[in-house]
């Protein structure tokens, strides 16, 4: 891979990963810490919603966000072709 690719590579990488960890951010500390009390407000399946993100569903956005992640990268290989087999 040329340096000028390596850069670019690089930089969608570091992309990602900042995108990915503002998504875990919001949702671990926004939902889960600063705006719990608003959010306990708001009950889904008998739960109320902030204590759901502060227990469980930063939890399962972070698994989502490593699969996300996972697909990305796959896409950014074969874009710049240092794709496996």
């Amino acid at each position: 891979m040329e340096r000028k690719n390596r850069k670019a590579y690089w930089r969608a990488n570091l992309r990602y990963v900042g995108s990915l960890l503002a998504v875990w951010f919001l949702v671990s500390y926004v939902f889960g810490i600063l705006l719990v009390e608003q959010l306990n407000e708001i009950q889904v399946a008998g739960f109320k919603l902030g204590f759901w993100f502060a227990q469980q569903g930063s939890i399962y956005v972070f698994v989502v966000l490593i699969f996300v992640y996972v697909w990305l990268m796959n896409r950014l290989d074969r874009r710049f072709g240092v794709h496996e087999e």
